[in-house]
């Protein structure tokens, strides 16, 4: 008992606060917010942020196990410093001509180094589109070395992939917040037999891994899906969370073909996401010039706002994303090493050893099962068993190690502990970040702002997102809008033999039933109309009452307090009546 454990080939000595070969007299000095000094230990923890706690545990706690079974040899590099702290990533992949580039172009509302934009195939690199000072290149060599970035790890794939990367720096609002990543376009018919010198579709595994959002973009011209197209999402399994569809170049098609198109795709991509779950498809065209079919302009507004929304909330819950990734490493990591100790386990000390290492290869997918039911491991949770056949041809079975329960009793402690507090920090750290935003002037939060973002946002211009429509129509006129067609709504008023000018909640009530919106809904209507809250209405407020059904009925969702200029001009005297909802 007295003896330590001595080290498996491979481990690094794990750290103890009874080292002895530390001085018991230097102990309490260096270590004392372990032990009593609780208030020290807590402003430690404040200071901390969601990222530098991540960091600490992965470094302490998951990357040990990752190196003594060889995790980074199969699967994916060590994560470093930057995978942390860099700025959510966007990933756009496609085939070539669906207007890839262009969407960032249209995003940013400007151009950026290296820009070429064709029907041909005209890029032909990965490229990274980031935010500085200044506007320039950065090669591809250039870039793995440099480590405030978070691209050293791509050093792996060798000099064939790094001559097909670069970054492109500029100043520009959006890039403030996100890094965007444009991708080759993905080839069809003859030329996709052409090899590229490179892991394509191991590029494009590594950075599903760790980016936020997955665009895959599809032209309405050409949705048929090629074999290197459908090995590309493949490579994305396990990241579905973060995949976004988006239709492009609609414009180019009329209504009636735009319905067949998006039929054929949804037909499409049935048969690559093989989930019972249809894909959330986003329609639009993402350029600046005129549409060829302007029928469909409210569709595309529509669902630009919605995907917009979608990524302007990336920088508000990328914590909650990098630790969504951790918990998924952490897991594979442990079930790599049950695979790894059983191939260990059982290989002949001495002879045959070739042999039954082709054996065990061959028969990976029984071993999978046998370690589900072993450990109650999920079979969702073991990688791809044709992929981990590939890597372990070239594995020497001899350097594997076998289990040792410390380093895994270690995650598992980290997944019950240190996960669980880091979720309960998270949304501390959004309120504080809220907050800042909030003395900075803006009420929005964390968000990507500049380019097409605040051109949808607008409120200095009519062609803002909803801006003249539905509830915001006649905020800049002098006129009452409910005034100008409410002849309809004083003919009904007065057919319900009003008392003194008003009538009671029961008259009003059978009236509103009569548009068969449920009651909950014409509770608010009621509440918003009802201005000076007497219970009953005048002629203002039912038709008040009425412009607030037609709108609902017409698609609007309700506001939770009634704009200014919706108002009645009687109610706007005298203390200003203001309706809330509660």
């Amino acid at each position: 008992m007295g003896k330590s454990e001595p080290l498996l080939p491979g481990e690094r000595p794990l750290w103890t606060a009874k080292t002895p070969e530390k001085k018991p007299s230097t102990q309490p000095k260096m270590f004392s917010w372990l032990k009593g000094d609780s208030s020290k230990k807590k402003n430690l923890e404040v200071l901390d942020t969601v990222s530098d706690q991540l960091k600490k545990i992965y470094k302490q706690k998951l990357l040990p196990l990752e190196e003594f079974y060889r995790f980074h040899e199969f699967h994916s590099p060590a994560l470093d410093d930057p995978d942390f702290d860099a700025k959510p990533m966007i990933l756009l992949v496609g085939q070539y001509s669906t207007g890839k580039t262009t969407f960032i172009r249209y995003l940013l509302e400007q151009d950026f180094p290296g820009i070429r934009i064709g029907p041909e195939p005209t890029t032909d690199r990965f490229m990274a589109v980031m935010g500085a000072d200044e506007e320039g290149t950065i090669p591809g060599n250039a870039l793995v070395v440099d480590n405030k970035k978070q691209f050293r790890a791509l050093s792996g794939f060798g000099n064939a992939f790094l001559n097909r990367f670069q970054c492109s720096t500029l100043n520009n609002d959006v890039l403030k917040s996100i890094t965007i990543v444009d991708t080759p376009g993905i080839l069809s018919g003859e030329k996709q037999r052409i090899d590229r010198g490179y892991d394509f579709t191991g590029v494009l595994e590594w950075f599903a891994e760790r980016v936020d959002r997955i665009i895959l973009l599809f032209d309405a011209h050409k949705l048929d899906i090629s074999d290197e197209f459908k090995r590309c999402i493949e490579a994305l399994a396990g990241n579905e969370d973060k995949i976004r569809i988006v239709l492009n170049k609609a414009d180019m098609v009329d209504h009636q073909q735009l319905m067949r198109v998006y039929g054929a795709l949804m037909w499409s991509l049935g048969k690559v996401f093989r989930t019972p779950e249809v894909s959330r498809v986003y329609i639009g065209s993402f350029w600046d010039q005129p549409l060829h079919y302007d029928i469909n302009r409210r569709l595309f507004e529509d669902e630009q706002h919605d995907l917009f929304r979608d990524l302007q909330s990336l920088p508000r819950n990328a914590a909650l994303r990098k630790l969504n990734d951790l918990i998924k490493r952490a897991r594979l990591a442990k079930v790599h090493a049950f695979i790894i100790a059983e191939l260990k386990k059982q290989m002949p000390s001495m002879m045959g050893k070739d042999k039954k290492k082709k054996e065990l290869i061959a028969n990976l997918d029984k071993i999978y099962l046998q370690l589900q039911r072993e450990h109650n491991i999920s079979p969702g949770d073991f990688p791809d068993v044709n992929k981990m056949r590939e890597h372990l041809q070239n594995q020497n079975f001899e350097k594997f190690n076998l289990i040792k329960p410390k380093l895994l009793e270690t995650v598992d402690l980290m997944l019950q502990s240190d996960i669980t507090r880091i979720m309960t920090q998270i949304p501390k750290e959004e309120a504080q970040q809220a907050a800042q935003s909030e003395q900075e002037g803006n009420n929005k939060g964390p968000v990507v702002r500049g380019g097409a973002f605040d051109q949808t946002a607008d409120e200095q211009t009519p062609f803002g997102f909803g801006k003249g429509e539905g509830f915001d129509k006649g905020a800049d006129e002098a006129e009452w809008v409910v005034a100008r067609d409410r002849y309809k709504a004083d003919e009904q008023f007065e057919s319900l033999n009003p008392i003194d000018g008003k009538i009671s909640g029961r008259a009003a009530k059978e009236h509103m039933v009569k548009s068969k919106l449920p009651n909950s809904m014409l509770g608010k209507i009621w509440k918003l109309a009802d201005c000076d809250k007497d219970g009953m209405l005048d002629a203002d407020e039912f038709a008040l009452a009425n412009y607030l059904i037609n709108l609902k009925l017409e698609g609007h969702e309700m506001p939770n307090e009634l704009p200014k200029h919706l108002i009645p001009p009687s109610k706007r005297d005298g203390g200003g009546m203001y309706p809330e909802l509660e």
